[in-house]
């Protein structure tokens, strides 16, 4: 009843996609952070890429195909889809040229700002609703869809906290209050961000995809919702406490230490399901999508030690680019590629073969890839990563620029791969494309709810 392929996901998939090329191009020419400071505005027109253009975007596209899933009820709204995808395209678009005109790469006004992050609060909103009242009418929640639930709170704060500062640095507005929060609260926004919206919405998710293609009994126990619990205590702790701290001019490391030991115990108990996950599968011989999934897994790991040594070492502040490009690239980078693998095959299968099955000899899902070419993709491509972070340790720019050129020649090669996945062209001739079979566009799905 649920199986029916959302119109636009693929499209938001192709965005996403498109803006993390951008990305790495970006960064393999030298373009904001390390080159550049952190708060400078290169950096932010980088770091709004990937966050918003690449993560943000690909993972609104498999909620609006996945939430149904989760909950065993229609998308409330698939109409809206559309609109939120132009929002929060224009909205990042103008986001990006606010900051280079900040920076002095642009001809134009600091207006851009604050028109951007209307224009994306407005599509971040749409989507919020959208998936909102497709998890209210779906009371109570499994355990997948109370993460996906918490994370849209996350992304909505985020969204608040953006649009504070888009509005102070265009200078619209000149409250002393807001202009504290500008200097002071952009851990805040990155922790609601990365640490509250991606992270937990992607733990939610893969819990669900994990079990589902591994053919794994759902985990929804005590030990979960604990995880999900610290979680959400930790973006509490940082978002209410901090912004206490931050206008009463108080100290906002304590609080920082606190939400971030809330978020280890979350990881915790959050590696304790995917191991369970793995060891109580029924297929054995694990695809190519779920081999990755462990590698980003492990590069989530690698983070979470990463950020408890700097800290032990007092260069957490010193470091901090090197955790966050670790975190945005080896753990929800890695994960989303990993994923989409798979998806993009399955919504493929369902899309082409689904309204004929039992009907004609169709291929099985996996036939729609070739797992022994894709796979040296994502191994140059995690590589890379890691690779590239211990370079910004070691405050090497250039060993970091070509390792940033070689993710961008395996991420062309995955894309590659799911186009190839898209156009059937890895399917045998003989069941290619059987009578009432016809080939899916390459950036838009024909079924819709």
């Amino acid at each position: 009843m649920y199986g029916n392929v959302s119109k636009w996901s693929i499209s938001y998939f192709a965005a996403g996609l498109f803006w993390l090329l951008a990305a790495e191009w970006l960064m393999t020419a030298g373009f904001g952070f390390p080159a550049a400071a952190l708060r400078s505005p290169d950096t932010l027109v980088l770091v709004h890429i990937v966050c918003i253009g690449w993560l943000s975007m690909t993972m609104c596209g498999a909620l609006f195909q996945f939430v149904p899933v989760l909950v065993a009820r229609p998308l409330h709204a698939e109409r809206c889809t559309l609109l939120a995808f132009v929002l929060l395209s224009a909205g990042l678009i103008a986001l990006l040229c606010g900051f280079l005109v900040l920076g002095g790469r642009l001809r134009g006004s600091v207006l851009l700002l604050p028109a951007g992050a209307t224009l994306l609060a407005t599509g971040v909103s749409l989507v919020a609703a959208n998936i909102g009242m497709t998890l209210w009418h779906a009371r109570p929640l499994v355990g997948p869809a109370r993460f996906v639930a918490v994370g849209f709170v996350c992304i909505c704060i985020t969204a608040a906290f953006g649009g504070i500062f888009a509005f102070v640095l265009a200078g619209v507005t000149v409250y002393p209050v807001l202009s504290n929060l500008l200097q002071s609260a952009v851990p805040i926004h990155a922790i609601a961000g990365l640490g509250g919206w991606l992270t937990l919405t992607a733990m939610g998710v893969s819990y669900r995809l994990l079990a589902m293609f591994m053919l794994a009994p759902d985990i929804d126990d005590a030990q979960s919702r604990a995880g999900l619990l610290a979680g959400a205590a930790g973006v509490t702790v940082a978002v209410l406490v901090g912004t206490a701290m931050i206008m009463s001019s108080g100290q906002l490391g304590i609080v920082l230490l606190l939400a971030a030991l809330f978020g280890l115990a979350a990881l915790a108990f959050y590696g304790r399901d995917v191991m369970t996950l793995y060891r109580s599968r029924k297929r054995r011989d694990l695809e190519l999508h779920t081999h990755m999934a462990a590698w980003s897994f492990v590069s989530l790991a690698a983070a979470a030690l990463l950020g408890t040594a700097l800290v032990a070492m007092g260069s957490f502040t010193r470091h901090v680019g090197a955790l966050a490009f670790l975190t945005a690239f080896g753990w929800l980078s890695g994960l989303i590629l990993a994923m989409l693998y798979k998806i993009v095959a399955f919504l493929t299968w369902l899309e082409a073969y689904g309204p004929v099955m039992g009907r004609t000899m169709t291929p099985r899902v996996q036939d729609l890839v070739d797992e022994g070419r894709a796979r040296k993709w994502f191994v140059l491509f995690f590589a890379a990563v890691w690779g590239a972070t211990l370079a910004l340790l070691c405050e090497t720019p250039l060993p970091f620029r070509a390792l940033a050129a070689v993710m961008t020649i395996s991420t062309v090669g995955i894309v590659a791969e799911l186009a190839r996945a898209r156009r059937l062209a890895d399917v045998a001739a003989a069941i290619r494309v059987p009578a009432g079979v016809s080939v899916p566009r390459l950036l838009l799905s024909r079924n819709s709810e």
